[in-house]
């Protein structure tokens, strides 16, 4: 896990996410009702849903929508059903790549993600093809301009929380918890008064993947098309991209 920062790719990922906040909004509404619907309309009581809404928040997603995800999932306001579906397939240079769909049409999804795979370098796989080659984790970033915390003094807060590694940059420190220790971690740390630039679980590869510079482009086009399609959430992969 050291030396490769799951945060670059995030970062990457931002500026291209600014210019499509209507479908932020739209991932972000799935998100919000697969919690209720899995865990109960309360946020108090569904930690997957009190994350849902807070990244819904971050995104500046209005309450109006947030209020009308969760209505959907418990039955209280007519709208489209969704499940969730997990595609896994191999991209540019043999990299691993992992597709979170939320979906009201499975045939549609896997129409599309097989035709961004096909068209940019890549061959959608069999269930299990690539998931042993990522761990969940819960992950937590810190913007070190919002703090004047130095490293061993988050260190130890971070142990003393539970959790299990912590990266520093220049930029950010980024904490990495087991997934049932997530919450828990999330809030020890937030009474010690940090806050999170992101806050989620997560997949972290166990090993990356260095591409030609050819191979590099494709894989780049290839998470583009798939994080513009309506039903996918979340994209995972093990390339090594340059910054």
């Amino acid at each position: 896990m050291a030396g490769h920062s799951k945060w670059k790719n995030i970062q990457r990922r931002k500026n291209a996410q600014d210019a499509k906040r209507g479908k932020i909004f739209m991932k972000a509404a799935k998100d919000i009702y697969i919690a209720a619907k899995q865990g109960g309309p309360d946020p108090e009581m569904n930690p997957a849903l009190r994350l849902a809404i807070d990244k819904a928040k971050a995104s500046n997603m209005p309450n109006d929508n947030i209020e009308r995800a969760i209505k959907k999932a418990t039955g209280t306001l007519d709208g489209a059903s969704y499940e969730e579906v997990v595609y896994e397939g191999y991209g540019p240079g043999g990299t691993a790549v992992m597709v979170d769909i939320l979906t009201d049409n499975k045939n549609r999804s896997a129409s599309d993600v097989r035709h961004a795979f096909s068209k940019n370098g890549g061959n959608l796989g069999e269930n299990g093809c690539v998931s042993f080659m990522f761990n969940r984790k819960g992950y937590l970033v810190i913007d070190r301009s919002t703090t004047d915390v130095d490293e061993d003094t988050l260190l130890l807060a971070v142990i003393e929380a539970g959790g299990e590694e912590m990266e520093t940059s220049e930029d950010v420190f980024e904490i990495y918890t087991e997934p049932d220790q997530f919450n828990e971690v999330r809030a020890a740390l937030e009474n010690e008064g940090f806050t999170f630039e992101t806050a989620e679980v997560t997949l972290i590869p166990t090993t990356y993947t260095s591409l030609a510079e050819q191979d590099q482009e494709k894989m780049e086009r290839l998470i583009e098309r798939l994080e513009d399609l309506e039903d996918v959430q979340e994209v995972y992969h093990n390339a090594e991209l340059a910054e």
